[in-house]
């Protein structure tokens, strides 16, 4: 299996609380209440780790509560290629509803210092040709300015790996002008990313991006590369939350690209991984039996070349 870094510039301490409807602006009781180490590049960690890579996590740790995160490291056997900076990691919360609801409240994280940036440029430099390929995901913290993110990917480029990145604003904006292996954003941001062109895919395309991975909750799936589209339907399922469904699609595809699978098998896996993440609170691949169930319920068909 392949050697794999994910880098989370922005992790979070999620805060799940289920409950069966928010009544805002009145007292709600909840029926559970679950604390994550998270942040989207430790839970495509989680998965790839699941999926039988070996998986380091990285990027920008909060020197005062890292305790979650340091035993999420230690239980699923990362490589720590984490920086620790002043303050806290920030706390999300997440409020589920028996729905599939998902109200979020985020907060903004850390200051990161340009001391901290230089810090995990200089690691990563050390580090890099140890991988086969590095994920990228997530917001950026405060004190980071895209046009740093942009010098993270080129120098990832330029370290010969493949970057698969998911971001969204401002920080995608810049990640694609890097020309990124792999980009997964869902039809809002990608739309926002590149000023509704209707051109869009051809545009990443010719600005080196390989595969275009576009979701689009529900409605599925389409896999834009070389000149071909593949589009697939996830089967019906009873959602619970939404949180970490597009993470377990990101780890699903970079899992069938670097393992050499067709690409009709690569998108249905990534697919039904997605689907399974949402049926659940939490991250990671728990019962490989479902899996296989929701697999063959996803329907793959191909789309007009693009």
């Amino acid at each position: 299996m392949a050697r794999i870094l994910t880098l989370t510039l922005n992790p979070a301490l999620d805060l799940t609380v289920r409950l069966a409807r928010l009544e805002p602006g009145d007292v709600n009781r909840s029926e559970t209440l679950l604390t994550h180490a998270a942040g989207k590049g430790v839970n495509v960690a989680q998965v790839l780790a699941d999926l039988g890579h070996q998986v380091s996590v990285g990027g920008f740790l909060g020197a005062d509560n890292p305790q979650a995160f340091e035993a999420l490291i230690a239980s699923r056997q990362f490589g720590n290629a984490f920086i620790h900076v002043p303050g806290e990691t920030r706390s999300n919360i997440k409020i589920a509803e028996q729905d599939g609801r998902v109200t979020d409240i985020n907060a903004p994280g850390p200051l990161v210092s340009e001391h901290a940036q230089n810090e995990l440029l200089k690691l990563i430099s050390a580090i890099g040709g140890e991988f086969d390929a590095v994920v990228v995901a997530g917001s950026l913290p405060r004190g980071v300015s895209p046009q740093w993110f942009q010098h993270l990917l080129e120098l990832l480029k330029s370290l010969g790996l493949k970057v698969a990145l998911d971001t969204s604003g401002e920080a995608l904006r810049a990640g694609l002008k890097a020309g990124p292996w792999m980009v997964k954003p869902n039809t809002q941001e990608l739309a926002e990313a590149l000023d509704n062109a209707p051109d869009a895919i051809r545009q990443l395309h010719q600005q080196g991006v390989e595969h275009v991975v576009v979701s689009d909750g529900a409605a599925g799936v389409t896999w834009y590369r070389s000149g071909t589209a593949l589009h697939a339907t996830p089967p019906t399922v009873t959602v619970a939350s939404t949180v970490g469904a597009g993470d377990s699609l990101l780890a699903g595809m970079l899992h069938g690209l670097l393992s050499g699978d067709t690409p009709e098998q690569t998108l249905r896996r990534a697919t039904a991984i997605a689907a399974m993440a949402v049926t659940q609170i939490g991250f990671g691949i728990s019962d490989d039996a479902q899996l296989a169930r929701l697999e063959s319920g996803v329907d793959v068909r191909a789309l007009t070349e693009q």
